[in-house]
C-alpha cells in the first residue's frame, strides 16, 4: 500500500511497480475502436513513452502496444496506484499550499471506485469522461501539486500536466483546458483518434464531480417541475416516472424518484450497474421480469406507494411502463443513457444482450452502429405511440433526440428552430426558467472529510434561504428557495454522500454569495478545514450547449460559445482558485463548450473578497446573456441585480414586438 507521500514523489520508476493488469471486481470501460493507421499507432506509442526515461522504455513499449491493441487506448495499467483511492482529509496531503491540497482531495475523489464509473481507466462519468488520459499524468500532476507555491500556476492540457509556471498569489493555482480542438476537426471520429494518440480528451470536469448526488438534486427539481407543468400537480404520489440508465450520472434517477414521492422505474442493461445502485440502497427493488415489473407498477399506483424499481432489460424491448396492450402505465418519461457516446457503450441496442453487444462493439463497429440507430428509431416509435395517451416525454440533455434524429427517427417538429424537436429538452420546458432566474447546481465540498462539517454547512445554507424568504422575494424565486430547503433536509435524511463530504444546491446569485459565509465559519473554527465551492458544467453561465443548457435561447446565438469562454476568463481574474475550459462534457465532443471553476474558502479575508467578486460574475454572465435573448424572467433578474450591485451596468435590450413592421421592412 502506497502512502500519500509516495503518491506525490513522481512516477515510480526504480523499481517499476508490478504490472497487475486490469483489476478484478471493478467495472471497466468498453474497448475503444479508434481506427488508427500503423503510423498513428506508432505515434500513440511514442507519445506514451515520452513520460519515461530511455532505460525503461524498452520494457514498457510492448506492454503499452498491447494495451493499445486490446483496449484501443494506453491507460498504463502498471502504474495504477496501490493506495486506496479516496478523498483523504485535506491536512494529510504533503503540500505547500491549501489550494493544492484541496485540488488533490478533489482529484482523488473523482477516481474513488465508489464515485468513478470506470476507475482504472480514469473515467469518472458518461462512459468517457476522463480525469486524465493515463496514469503517468496522474502521478506527475500529484507531484507538481505537492511542490506548488502561491506564486505558481499548474497548466493542464487535456489531462497532460504541462508544468508549474510563475504567476502571482492572486492568479488561479490551476488552469485546465480539455479538447480545445480547431472547430473543423472537432468531430466524434477525430476525438477517438486524438484521444488514442494521447491528445484531447473528453472531460471529467474541473475535478469537481461529487458522485451521483449532483444529479439527484437536478433530477428531483426536474421531476417536481415536470409534475407541475405537465400534470398540474404538486403531489406526485401514485404517478409513474419511466426512464433508463443507472450509470455514473443516471443512477441518481432512482433516489430522486423516492425523494419526490413518485414511482420510478428505471431500465438498465448492465446488471453490475443495476446491482451497484441496489446495494447502495438507491433502488428499492430489482427485477428482470417484465411481467413482474408491470405487476409492481400496478400495485404501487393503486396504493400510491413510493417505489424505485430497477428493471434489468432494455427500455425499448418493449420496456417497463408499457402495458401488455402497448398502452402507457407511466405519465412522465425520459432517457438518461449516455447517448452523447452512443456507439462506444453509451447506448445498447435492443437486438443484442449486454455481453454480445460489447463484443460486437469492438469487433464490428459499423454493424454495431447500425443496430444502435435501428434501436433508437424503435424506441422513438414507442415514445410517439405512448405520447398519444398523455405520456409526457422530455429529452434529458444527453443527446438522445439529437442522436435519434441522426438515426432517422421521427422526432422532427414542423417549423421549429434547429435546437427543437417533437419533444422538448428539459431545459426548454422545465429548467429553463430556473436558469433564467440565476438558479443552477452550485456545490461545495468539506475537505476535512468530516460529516459534522457537512452538517454545519447544511445548517448555514438552510438559514441563508430562510432569511431570504423572510426578507421578501417574488413568488417564482420563493418557490425555488422552498424546493431547496426541502432538498437539503431530504439529502441529509437519505444519506446521499458518496465519496467526499459534499452537497449540491440549485442556488441563485444572492444565495451563492450569502452561502460563502462558510468562510467566516471556517475562520471561527466551526468548520474544521477549507471548503471548496464549484459548479462544474451544467449551470446558468458555464455552458454553451444548443441542445441542452442554451436550448431555450432563440435569438440565433444558441450555437455560439462566447458565454462559456467569457465565464472561464472572467472567473480566472476575479479570484477563482482554478478554472477549466472544456470541449465536450454532458452532450459530447464537438457539441458543447463548458467553463468550470473551483474556489477554496480557507477562512481568510482574501477568500471572502474573492468569493463576493467571482460568484456574482459567475451567475450574472449567464443571466445577462439570457436577458439579451429576450427572456423576460432574465430581464427582470438582471434589472434587480443592477439596482443592488454597485459597478454592474448592462445595456438592456428593447423589445421588437411589431411583426408587421419587420415584414414590411423585408419586403422586396
Amino acid at each position: 500500500m502506497s502512502s500519500l507521500q509516495e503518491l506525490c514523489s513522481g512516477l515510480p520508476l526504480r523499481p517499476l511497480p508490478e504490472n497487475r493488469g486490469r483489476w478484478a471486481g471493478v467495472p471497466h470501460a468498453p474497448i475503444r475502436t479508434p481506427g488508427l493507421s500503423p503510423a498513428e499507432e506508432q505515434l500513440a506509442l511514442r507519445n506514451a513513452l515520452r513520460y519515461f526515461p530511455p532505460d525503461v522504455q524498452k520494457l514498457l513499449a510492448p506492454e503499452f502496444a498491447q494495451e493499445l491493441r486490446l483496449y484501443g487506448h494506453i491507460y498504463m495499467y502498471r502504474f495504477s496506484p496501490r493506495i486506496a483511492m479516496r478523498a483523504y482529509p485535506v491536512q494529510q496531503y504533503p503540500c505547500r499550499t491549501k489550494a493544492a491540497a484541496a485540488i488533490m482531495h478533489m482529484i482523488m475523489n473523482n477516481l474513488d471506485p465508489a464515485v468513478a464509473q470506470f476507475p482504472q481507466e480514469l473515467v469518472t462519468y458518461g462512459g468517457n469522461g476522463q480525469v486524465f488520459s493515463n496514469w503517468a499524468q496522474f502521478w506527475l500532476t500529484m507531484s507538481y501539486l505537492s511542490q506548488m507555491t502561491e506564486e505558481q500556476t499548474l497548466v493542464m492540457y487535456s489531462g497532460h500536466p504541462l508544468g508549474l509556471f510563475p504567476s502571482s498569489p492572486g492568479a488561479p493555482r490551476l488552469v485546465i483546458t480539455n479538447g480545445m480542438v480547431i472547430p473543423n476537426y472537432s468531430s466524434r471520429e477525430e476525438y477517438e483518434k486524438l484521444f488514442a494518440m494521447g491528445y484531447g480528451q473528453m472531460t471529467a470536469g474541473s475535478y469537481c464531480y461529487i458522485g451521483p448526488q449532483g444529479i439527484v438534486h437536478g433530477t428531483v427539481l426536474t421531476v417536481l417541475n415536470a409534475g407541475r407543468r405537465y400534470l398540474g400537480v404538486e403531489d406526485l404520489a401514485g404517478k409513474v416516472f419511466v426512464t433508463s440508465g443507472l450509470g455514473g450520472m443516471s443512477g441518481a434517477q432512482a433516489k430522486a424518484s423516492v425523494i419526490v414521492g413518485c414511482i420510478g422505474v428505471i431500465a438498465e442493461v448492465d446488471k453490475a450497474a443495476l446491482m451497484k445502485r441496489h446495494q447502495q440502497g438507491w433502488l428499492m427493488e430489482v427485477t428482470d421480469s417484465l411481467d413482474q415489473c408491470i405487476k409492481r407498477l400496478r400495485e404501487a399506483r393503486k396504493t400510491k406507494e413510493v417505489l424505485s424499481l430497477g428493471y434489468h432489460g432494455n427500455v425499448g424491448a418493449p420496456g417497463p411502463g408499457i402495458r401488455q396492450d402497448g398502452g402507457a402505465l407511466g405519465r412522465l418519461g425520459s432517457d438518461q443513457t449516455s447517448c452523447h457516446n452512443p456507439f462506444n457503450g453509451g447506448y445498447y441496442p435492443v437486438q443484442l444482450g449486454f455481453a454480445e453487444a460489447q463484443s460486437l462493439m469492438a469487433s464490428d463497429p459499423a454493424t454495431f452502429k447500425k443496430l444502435v440507430q435501428e434501436s433508437l428509431r424503435r424506441q422513438v416509435s414507442a415514445i410517439n405511440r405512448l405520447a398519444k395517451e398523455n405520456f409526457f416525454f422530455w429529452d434529458y440533455g444527453n443527446a438522445f433526440l439529437l442522436e435519434a434524429q441522426r438515426a432517422g427517427a421521427d422526432v422532427e417538429k414542423k417549423g421549429a428552430e434547429r435546437t427543437e424537436f417533437r419533444y422538448p429538452s428539459y431545459v426548454q420546458h422545465i429548467m429553463g426558467d430556473i436558469f433564467s432566474q440565476g438558479f443552477g447546481p452550485f456545490r461545495w465540498v468539506c475537505t476535512s472529510g468530516d460529516p459534522q462539517d457537512l452538517a454545519v454547512t447544511d445548517q448555514l445554507a438552510t438559514s441563508v434561504l430562510e432569511k431570504a424568504i423572510a426578507g421578501g422575494v417574488n413568488p417564482a424565486v420563493k418557490l425555488q428557495y422552498v424546493d431547496n430547503i426541502r432538498w437539503i433536509r431530504e439529502a441529509a435524511k437519505h444519506r446521499l454522500v458518496v465519496g467526499s463530504q459534499a452537497r449540491i444546491l440549485y442556488s441563485d446569485q444572492k444565495g451563492r454569495v450569502a452561502i460563502a459565509a462558510f468562510n467566516q465559519a471556517i475562520a471561527q473554527g466551526k468548520i474544521k478545514a477549507p471548503v471548496v465551492l464549484s459548479r462544474d458544467h451544467h449551470d446558468v453561465s458555464g455552458t454553451d450547449s444548443p441542445f441542452r443548457e442554451t436550448s431555450n435561447i432563440y435569438d440565433g446565438s444558441a450555437f455560439c460559445a462566447d458565454m462559456a469562454v467569457q465565464n472561464f476568463v472572467g472567473d480566472a481574474f476575479r479570484g477563482a482558485t482554478w478554472v477549466a475550459l472544456h470541449n465536450g462534457g454532458g452532450v459530447g465532443w464537438g457539441e458543447v463548450m463548458n467553463g468550470g471553476f473551483g474556489l477554496v474558502l480557507d477562512g481568510t479575508q482574501e477568500a471572502e473578497q474573492r468569493a463576493k467578486m467571482m460568484l456574482g460574475w459567475d451567475v450574472s454572465n449567464g443571466v445577462a446573456r439570457r436577458c439579451w435573448s429576450g427572456n423576460q424572467k432574465a430581464y427582470e433578474i438582471i434589472c434587480e441585480t443592477m439596482r443592488e450591485n454597485k459597478g454592474l451596468v448592462v445595456t438592456l435590450p428593447h423589445q421588437v414586438a411589431d411583426e408587421k413592421m419587420l415584414q414590411q421592412a423585408l419586403r422586396p
